[in-house]
């Protein structure tokens, strides 16, 4: 009695999550409706079957009739729906269908009238015999229609309705063996009634599966493949011990008096081989791969395929390479224990770039014009070459480079593409577990295949960006001390130009000398911080009277019309920066409105105090530039209006030097009126204790 409670309780909570499962996944069709119920009623009628056996069956037979009609009814409603489509027009079993309803009402009739027909005196066994001739009709009944279903079902069709007629011909057909024992015997024989609980419960993963693999149904059912990975392993594993077990019981009983040792010898044995079969990763991929193939509708969970493959390309290890993580993301689909990588670069061939587990060693160069490189471009398909030699009708064109055939793992062969053609190709390893591909292998593969690509082109494009910014650094050092030297090259130029004119006059040959003492230091600084590689803006600072370098700058460009003044400026301005860079960018400057303006025009320079900072203007009088011109192009580095004369990096570098001081440059100017350069610095102030030393160090 007990074991019918367990053996009840089991089905109907194998039913119960069946139910479960169904009742989510449900989107409201009748082939899906009648599915439900029909699971739903089998759970009821469990649930009352296994109460029944609690209660030494003085529960009362009528109920558990009652529900053993409807569970029988409902299963008969659901094969008689799926049946219904397949079934065409013209055939005979076509009517009978049409009034499909009316029969199973019939049917249910028939069947309360034979379980509840009233028992003549003295003989009890005949309403059993009635009620069991009844359940057998039902069950042939039902064996009929599964008979009729898959005969009707399309051969291609079959793979996903066949546990289901496994599963629910199960039913009927362990139901036609207890009616026909009873019917025989006279009685009911508990044992076999018993049993009858689990063998329900054993075809609810089978009719699962099937509601799986039947879209139509209106079901969407999802099982993660590593729960069911999981559940296997630990199923496999509890079995494993219970046969370990029970052999090493029978050891000890009949190994004398080494029982126990041999015993024990056995188990740890057993114990190891167990750890060492878990931990295989030759029998987890043969695992993955059969219930893949055997339980699910498609063989990869692409969710998690893909999340995998993202993660693998994405993660930050600083023991895998960048180009290595391709190969073990593509690797890990197929559980291939290792691969090479080959990209074009900027050679006519395409060659190594990476390897795992396959080694370096040899010269594996495929160049772009070899039938290897022009297969995979073309073709864009995947060459597996255990398959080469037996079916060349696939290859047709291809030579394999030697040293491909010398690759003891070499087993797979995937172009890595793009729209813009083949940007490489990789070769895997054998797998753990070897198989054959499928169109899905196929597809996954080329899929990823061409996210690696976008991958391993984006690394390309990083690493070309990152060398072009190490140039453009270079060259906008080189830019510095050339536009420097324009500069010196013109004062001295100047120098000489005056020179026949002015060489007897003592004062020109003053200015001379500091002129070339200026050029001097200002050389010997460059040649500094080309040794150092340093930019030109990042000179030593230091604190100096801002109208003193001004003046000097006004001196420095006198010689050229029209002469710039100082218009006025307030005392006592300091500035924190270089003295020679801020002489440049400021003789620049005036340089720039002296070119701007005519002979006749005017160049001023102002510097005042505004809270904070200073306020250093030069304005002229000249030609004047648009609103446009200064939005788009006069701060824009190399872009100039002077033809050969100019660099078009002078405003450029005068503005950056100028923010990085923390200050700005504000420009105003209107075509055929002038322009005004107003530099705001900040100001630097003087402790009064230092103000005194400047002072006193005055003679």
């Amino acid at each position: 009695m007990s074991f019918g409670v367990i053996s009840y309780g089991i089905g109907a909570g194998g039913f119960l999550a069946l139910f479960l499962l169904l009742l989510t996944s449900w989107r409201g069709r009748l082939q899906g409706a009648l599915l439900v119920m029909a699971v739903f009623t089998n759970l009821l009628w469990a649930a009352v079957a296994a109460y029944y056996a609690s209660t030494g069956f003085e529960m009362g037979a009528a109920w558990y009739a009652l529900f053993e009609i409807a569970r029988n009814i409902a299963w008969l409603a659901f094969l008689l729906q799926l049946l219904t489509p397949v079934v065409t027009a013209e055939a005979p079993l076509a009517n009978l269908l049409r009034w499909r309803y009316y029969l199973l009402a019939l049917m249910a009739g028939l069947l309360l009238v034979a379980d509840f027909w009233p028992r003549p005196p003295g003989n009890g066994g005949f309403s059993l015999a009635i009620g069991s001739f009844a359940h057998l009709g039902l069950a042939i009944t039902g064996l009929t229609l599964i008979e009729q279903l898959f005969r009707n079902t399309r051969p291609e069709r079959r793979w996903a309705t066949k546990f289901l007629y496994l599963g629910i011909g199960t039913l009927f057909a362990y139901d036609f063996f207890l009616y026909s024992d009873a019917l025989l015997f006279r009685q009911m024989d508990l044992q076999v009634w018993y049993a009858r609980g689990l063998i329900d419960a054993l075809v609810v993963p089978l009719i699962a599966v099937s509601a799986a693999r039947n879209p139509a149904w209106s079901l969407d059912i999802f099982v993660s493949r590593r729960i069911v990975i999981h559940s296997v392993t630990i199923l496999g594993a509890g079995l494993y011990l219970l046969i370990m077990a029970g052999v090493g019981y029978y050891i000890r009983l009949y190994g004398g008096s080494w029982g126990t040792a041999l015993q024990l010898i056995f188990l740890v044995g057993a114990g190891l081989l167990l750890l060492a079969l878990l931990f295989s990763g030759q029998l987890r991929a043969a695992t993955k791969l059969f219930l893949s193939r055997h339980f699910f509708n498609y063989k990869y969970d692409y969710r998690e395929e893909w999340l995998k493959f993202i993660t693998t390309l994405s993660t930050d290890e600083a023991d895998r390479p960048l180009r290595e993580r391709p190969i073990h993301a593509i690797a890990a689909i197929l559980h291939s224990t290792g691969g090479m990588l080959w990209t074009r670069g900027e050679t006519p061939h395409f060659h190594l770039i990476a390897s795992w587990n396959m080694g370096e060693q040899g010269n594996y160069l495929a160049p772009v014009d070899s039938p290897l490189v022009t297969f995979l471009e073309q073709r864009q398909w995947l060459i597996e070459l255990d398959a080469y030699p037996t079916e060349p009708e696939l290859y047709a064109g291809l030579v394999l480079p030697e040293w491909l055939q010398q690759l003891p793992q070499a087993w797979l062969v995937l172009p890595l593409l793009q729209e813009s053609g083949l940007v490489g190709f990789m070769i895997l390893a054998r797998p753990l577990a070897r198989h054959r591909l499928t169109w899905e292998d196929h597809d996954l593969l080329l899929t990823a295949g061409r996210q690696a690509a976008s991958y391993l082109a984006l690394l390309d494009a990083t690493e070309a960006l990152l060398d072009a910014r190490q140039f453009e650094a270079f060259n906008r050092l080189s830019a510095y001390v050339v536009h420097d030297l324009k500069n010196i090259a013109a004062q001295l130029s100047l120098l000489v130009a005056n020179a026949a004119r002015h060489k007897h006059k003592p004062a020109f040959v003053e200015d001379a000398i500091r002129t070339v003492e200026n050029a001097t230091n200002r050389m010997n600084a460059l040649l500094t911080q080309l040794r150092k590689g340093s930019s030109p803006n990042r000179d030593a600072s230091s604190v100096f009277d801002l109208v003193e370098v001004v003046q000097e700058v006004i001196r420095a460009r006198s010689a050229r019309r029209p002469a710039p003044v100082l218009a006025g400026a307030d005392p006592g301005l300091r500035l924190c920066a270089s003295r020679e860079r801020f002489a440049v960018v400021l003789e620049h400057l005036v340089q720039n409105a002296q070119e701007a303006t005519a002979s006749d025009g005017r160049v001023e320079l102002t510097a005042h105090r505004a809270g904070a900072m200073v306020a250093l203007a030069i304005t002229d009088n000249g030609s004047g530039m648009d609103a446009r011109f200064v939005r788009e192009r006069l701060f824009r580095p190399f872009s100039t209006t002077k033809g050969n004369a100019g660099m078009g990096i002078g405003v450029y570098e005068s503005r950056e030097f100028v923010q990085a001081l923390g200050g700005t440059i504000e420009v105003t100017s209107t075509p055929d009126a002038g322009t005004t350069f107003l530099l705001r610095l900040p100001l630097t102030e003087v402790s009064p204790a230092s103000r005194l030393l400047e002072t006193e160090a005055v003679p």
